[in-house]
């Protein structure tokens, strides 16, 4: 099988198994624990938080740990909005959020938050301009993501954090980066311009079950998850070092190889384009400013899943919406609100590459795409009825 699912979750590194494995083995204290094995385990802890740290160019005490994107994208949006007590203020985010970002800000309105999401262009890009026209004297917090996960477009996060400094110093600024690290150049966290930014092992060939938020010094959050005061209060529960060994090994290569990984994507994505143009029935969703590792589709008549399944008996898997969402029968919402009818909403295809694919691999690809399509064309419109 070959596997071109890439942005739902990652092969770990061989070098991150096996500093997981060492760990596991050698070092299973309890970083709490004030014995000589919890000591050993904090000491790698804390080795671990600075080396991210750096690899971010932010400050380790500004970084927590977490279980993943889903938990720093709760913590950041739920922790920022309820800081001091607060059950009410004005959110700005958009309608094309991940869900973990896009469902905690509707259970945030169930209790009195009111929340604003921007549509984006059909493109794919929430413009600078619309963002501006949703905040209000009331905004308190502000999230997008950099890279959308369904369609890979890449967002104007920094325009829109700079513009956000300057007319509300006051609104705190969340940016989920979980599709965007070691794909496109980073943002630059150093210069304090963003107060949150997420990230997950799992999209940059780390560990499942690991991630960080960094949380800009000074930053108020109100915890989530309470017990035993860890990562400095914000994020209660044992900490998963050998996890967090694994993330860090892979941030560190995933900063290390982007430049070179970003132009490898970029060729194969636009040969894979070139090749989808020329399918009947196929229409590519032309965003303004793509993330190289993401190629999306449409196949307007053809549950998107029909086409998935096809693929995977030639022997290639890809996704259809992100792997959050996909076992949901309904169109996407990302693709809706680009203003697709939900024809083309259901037969959304996301093909995400990996650094080890040849451009041998996006040929026979794009000849099992050629010929699935060629099988499906008689069945078209029947599979949605």
């Amino acid at each position: 099988m070959k596997y071109f699912d890439y942005a739902a979750t990652t092969p770990p590194y061989p070098e991150v198994v096996r500093v997981m494995s060492d760990m596991m083995q050698q070092h299973y204290g309890n970083p709490s624990s004030l014995h000589r094995y919890g000591e050993e385990a904090d000491r790698l802890l804390r080795r671990a938080r600075e080396v991210s740290a750096g690899i971010l160019g932010v400050q380790p005490q500004e970084l927590i740990f977490t279980s993943g994107a889903t938990e720093s994208n709760n913590l950041a949006i739920k922790g920022a909005a309820m800081r001091r007590g607060r059950m009410q203020g004005h959110i700005v985010t958009t309608s094309i959020e991940h869900a973990s970002v896009y469902e905690s800000c509707r259970q945030l309105e169930q209790i009195g938050f009111d929340v604003s999401y921007v549509n984006p262009e059909p493109d794919g890009t929430v413009s600078l301009e619309r963002i501006q026209q949703a905040f209000r004297p009331d905004t308190i917090l502000f999230s997008m993501m950099h890279v959308n996960n369904e369609t890979g477009a890449i967002q104007p996060v920094e325009a829109a954090a700079r513009w956000i400094r300057q007319h509300y110093p006051r609104a705190v600024i969340h940016v989920d980066g979980v599709q965007a690290f070691g794909k496109i150049a980073a943002l630059p966290l150093h210069t304090g311009i963003i107060d949150l930014y997420s990230l997950s092992a799992h999209k940059l060939r780390g560990p499942r079950g690991t991630g960080l938020l960094y949380a800009r010094q000074g930053t108020e959050l109100f915890p989530l998850l309470a017990g035993g005061g860890q990562e400095q209060g914000y994020r209660s529960g044992t900490e998963h070092v050998a996890g967090i060994a694994g993330m860090t090994k892979a941030l560190r290569l995933a900063a290390e190889r982007q430049p070179q990984q970003q132009q490898h994507w970029s060729a194969q994505s636009d040969e894979l384009r070139s090749h989808i143009a020329d399918i009947p029935g196929l229409i590519l969703t032309d965003v303004a400013y793509p993330a190289p590792h993401i190629v999306h589709f449409t196949y307007p008549g053809m549950k998107a899943e029909v086409v998935l399944h096809s693929l995977e008996q030639q022997g290639y898997l890809v996704s259809t919406q992100s792997a959050c969402s996909s076992r949901r029968a309904q169109p996407s919402r990302v693709l809706l609100s680009m203003g697709m009818n939900p024809e083309q909403a259901t037969g959304g295809i996301r093909i995400s590459l990996g650094d080890e694919h040849t451009a041998q691999d996006i040929q026979q690809l794009a000849a099992a795409l050629k010929q699935v399509v060629t099988a499906l064309r008689p069945l078209e419109r029947r599979s949605i009825q």
